[in-house]
Formats: C-alpha cells, sequence, structure tokens
C-alpha cells in the first residue's frame, strides 16, 4: 500500500513537470524615444545671410537629420532689440527661412521643416531696448520627434480666440473687415468658419501662428517662403 502511493506521488510530480514548462521570457521594454538635438546659427547685425561657420552648423544638423530619417526640424528665428519690434519679427523669420533653404540644400525634406519667428521676445542675452547683442541674433535648430499636437487644439474656442489676439496685435491699427468677420464667427461659436480665415490671414502675413509648425486641428504645416 506504501508503494502504491509513492509510485502515485512520484507519477503526479513528473505528471506536473511535464506540464509547466518554461515560460518565455518577457519582451524587452521599448526603447526611449530619442532626445531631440539643437544646433545654434548666429547672424551679423540687421542680417539674415549666412557666415562659413553658419554653413557648417546647418551641416552638422542636416547630417543628424539624416541619421534619424524621419525627424522634425524646427528652425526657430531671433533678434536683438535694437530695431522695432515688427521688423524684429519679419527679420526673425528671414532668419529662419535662410537655415530651412540651408537644410533643404543639404537633404532634408522641405516637408520636414518647420519655421518659427519669434522677434526681440526671446533673447538669450536680456538686454535693454536698442542694444545690439550678438548671441541674440542667432537661429535655434532643433532636430527631433516633435509631432506631438499641441494642447491648444482640444478647445477650439481657445485656439480661435488666440488666433484672434495674435491678428490684433500685429494688426491693431489696420480695419479689415473679412478678418473682422472671421473674429465675429469665432465669438459666435462658429470655428470651422472663423479659425482657416484667421490662419490664412496670419500666414499671409507672415506672422507665426498660435502653434508653429501646425494648423487647425492639428495638421502639420510648413509656412511658405
Amino acid at each position: 500500500m506504501l508503494l502504491r502511493s509513492l509510485i502515485t506521488v512520484c507519477a503526479a510530480a513528473l505528471l506536473l513537470g511535464a506540464c509547466a514548462e518554461p515560460q518565455p521570457p518577457a519582451p524587452p521594454p521599448p526603447p526611449p524615444p530619442a532626445q531631440a538635438t539643437s544646433f545654434m546659427v548666429f547672424f551679423d547685425w540687421d542680417r539674415s545671410d549666412l557666415s562659413g561657420q553658419a554653413q557648417s552648423t546647418i551641416q552638422q544638423a542636416a547630417n543628424a537629420y539624416k541619421t534619424t530619417g524621419s525627424a522634425r526640424v524646427t528652425a526657430t528665428g531671433h533678434a536683438d532689440r535694437s530695431g522695432p519690434e515688427n521688423y524684429n519679427m519679419a527679420l526673425s523669420l528671414r532668419r529662419a527661412n535662410t537655415v530651412k533653404d540651408a537644410l533643404v540644400r543639404n537633404g532634408v525634406p522641405v516637408t520636414a521643416i518647420s519655421v518659427i519667428g519669434k522677434g526681440e521676445t526671446q533673447p538669450l542675452v536680456p538686454t535693454a531696448d536698442g542694444v545690439r547683442e550678438p548671441q541674440n541674433r542667432r537661429v535655434e535648430i532643433v532636430v527631433g520627434d516633435q509631432q506631438a499636437v499641441p494642447a491648444i487644439f482640444n478647445d477650439p474656442a481657445s485656439y480661435c480666440k488666440a488666433l484672434s489676439d495674435k491678428w490684433r496685435q500685429f494688426r491693431n491699427s489696420q480695419v479689415d473687415t473679412v478678418t473682422a468677420a472671421a473674429i465675429a464667427k469665432c465669438e459666435a461659436g462658429n470655428y470651422a468658419a472663423g479659425i482657416p480665415v484667421l490662419e490664412d490671414a496670419l500666414i499671409t502675413s507672415r506672422m507665426p501662428l498660435p502653434a508653429p509648425g501646425y494648423r487647425w486641428p492639428g495638421r502639420p504645416f510648413t509656412p511658405p517662403n
């Protein structure tokens, strides 16, 4: 009787061992997202042409893009505070577009590049108004995955108001019936009719959109030259 019990226990143990096959190892965790890489290009006073050093830096940025193959590239232009604010905004955009054109010549697809102008609003070196500062005359090139849609698109009312405020900021002395009607549509809640008109007005006037590099409802957009 004892022998029979031992045989039964051993048989059960062998059966369980056969069924308990080793589990496959857990898959490795996904790699962390690639960190964005930034480059800086500087300009002479009131100029938007590229020096030899700037062209070398842009080549490095283009090479960094090619190692990723699908990253977004953002060129953000800046100016110092030695001129009128509106002039500096336009100058910062000219600088950013000059860098974009050079990136395209170095093999970066134009559809991968977003251009932003910040004017004199984000200096590297804070100065008083009217001061020339070489480090503030720059374009920052960022190569990295920046395709997340900005949160502002989650609320069409907020985005429409941001468009209206930006238009009023830059065109506060000009009466424009088309944009005035679009602003009225936004205020009435007709966002689908008001938003495209205001976006087109800002783009035509070479003003940065509230979410640079995107149009409603979060579609990537490269400003024209």
